[in-house]
């Protein structure tokens, strides 16, 4: 093997690294093992009752509700992405994962995470067209320029993913190949760089950031004009109604755009690994499991339906 100099660092191939996770004894593991656990089985349940109850129900074949069952499959993927690995690592000695198999999660992760941030934009904007223009929502939300929609925020995660990726994995990395991280992610693997990382950087803050502004801009204008629209409103179970649906849409807006600004686009968000686990625990885990749940809690539709599929099942 082959071995560089890097000043006083030595620059070797990795084969492989180590994610050193959490520190703590036995007990602090098995305590994590069993939260992590529990979160990721109330994901799992939660997200994919919302798309079976989605696909099975025809009064949920709207707009909205293909966007949250897309919102769901995206919760479901990006938390398996990392929570398996996560747990298997909990009661291992080794804690190894492999160069390749590094740079896939970090792949996959980039694209579901970009793809949701960018699709709770979309939803604020079907929200806006279903409540402010009415009459031409079925016209400019047909399905053909939803699935459009849908690809569309799969693309842009595919070119952040693309350019997270390949940027991470092309620096050269020190002798050292431990991880302070329970998975690989962009500011964990630049601490051990031993190459000038300010490109990496400016390239993660300015797409997070680009991201971020654009979903709350969207966001910000869209809810700022359905404002407007739902206190015009005559009838007050209508305001009640619309009302629901916007702050469940807002609640998961903000957790998730407040969490990755935390840990992406603001300078510095490298520097604190310790403070960035607790962070990433909860986009990663929390936030996927409440998604259903709060949009299944606050919105009357997907309560009958749940109702509906519930009878559906026992009158078999």
């Amino acid at each position: 093997m082959t071995t560089h100099r890097h000043g006083n660092l030595s620059i070797v191939p990795l084969w492989e690294f180590v994610l050193e996770g959490f520190r703590g004894g036995v007990e602090t593991q098995a305590l994590l093992f069993a939260l992590f656990l529990v979160l990721y089985i109330v994901t799992i349940v939660g997200n994919l009752t919302m798309i079976v109850v989605i696909t099975l129900d025809a009064r949920l074949h709207s707009p909205m509700y293909f966007f949250l069952k897309n919102l769901s499959f995206l919760d479901l993927c990006y938390s398996s992405v990392i929570t398996p690995n996560t747990l298997a690592n909990f009661f291992s000695s080794s804690k190894v994962i492999s160069f390749a198999g590094c740079a896939t999660q970090l792949c996959f992760f980039s694209l579901l995470v970009t793809t949701e941030g960018l699709l709770l934009g979309v939803m604020a904007y079907d929200r806006f067209m279903a409540i402010c223009s009415p009459l031409s929502y079925g016209m400019t939300m047909c399905p053909k320029r939803c699935t459009r929609l849908v690809l569309g925020t799969y693309c842009g995660g595919c070119l952040n993913s693309i350019a997270q990726t390949s940027l991470t994995f092309q620096l050269p990395f020190c002798s050292s190949n431990r991880i302070n991280h329970f998975f690989c992610d962009v500011p964990p693997l630049l601490q051990l760089a031993c190459a000038d990382t300010a490109l990496n950087e400016l390239v993660m803050f300015a797409i997070c950031g680009l991201i971020i502004v654009g979903t709350t801009l969207v966001v910000l204008i869209s809810y700022g004009y359905i404002t407007v629209t739902i206190l015009r409103m005559h009838s007050e179970s209508g305001r009640v109604k619309v009302f629901s649906t916007c702050v469940s849409h807002i609640t998961a807006v903000s957790l998730f755009i407040g969490t990755v600004f935390v840990m992406y686009a603001q300078p510095g968000a490298v520097e604190s690994m310790e403070q960035g686990k607790v962070i990433s625990i909860f986009y990663t885990q929390v936030i996927p499991m409440l998604n259903p749940l709060i949009y299944s809690l606050r919105n009357q539709d997907v309560k009958d339906a749940l109702r509906r599929l519930g009878q559906r099942q026992v009158a078999l």
